[in-house]
């Protein structure tokens, strides 16, 4: 690949990794626990206003992410390692296999009404997204760094 390609790629899997980190973060420290909040006469309608409005914040960013990492896998930089960028591919799939598997069951219950249950399920079984994005984001920037190191 051109290095414009090579370059546009990596940023662009820095950009939606490092911006996911910190989403992820977000909702786990703030957004997740406050569910327990809002009460129990509108939940149901907040729930399902949540996963409307969600899915226009994290579907992209994770699309370009995913595909973006498949791609590092597939034409790797030469400075980068070749298991940073399978460590990245195997992260990503945790955070699909976590995200299909899991919390979209779990909002799928909240969105019926709070249950206690589904939502500490949910901010327990997020940690895994957050060490996943964390570990990720550090990845991601390893790779930048190592192109830069290269002048590239």
């Amino acid at each position: 690949m051109t290095y414009a390609v090579t370059a546009g790629v990596v940023l662009a899997h820095a950009a939606a990794t490092l911006y996911m980190t910190g989403l992820i973060w977000f909702v786990q420290v703030v957004h997740y626990p406050l569910f327990a909040a809002v009460g129990p006469d509108r939940f149901a309608e907040y729930a399902r206003r949540h996963a409307d409005r969600t899915r226009w914040v994290v579907g992209p960013p994770m699309l370009v992410e995913g595909a973006t990492a498949v791609w590092l896998v597939w034409d790797r930089p030469e400075p980068v390692p070749v298991w940073v960028v399978w460590a990245g591919l195997a992260l990503a799939a945790v955070n699909w296999v976590s995200t299909a598997g899991v919390q979209i069951p779990c909002h799928t219950r909240l969105a019926h009404g709070f249950d206690p249950t589904s939502h500490r399920r949910l901010v327990f079984t997020n940690w895994v997204r957050a060490a996943a994005w964390s570990a990720r984001g550090l990845l991601a920037i390893g790779v930048v760094l190592a192109l830069l190191r290269r002048g590239l």
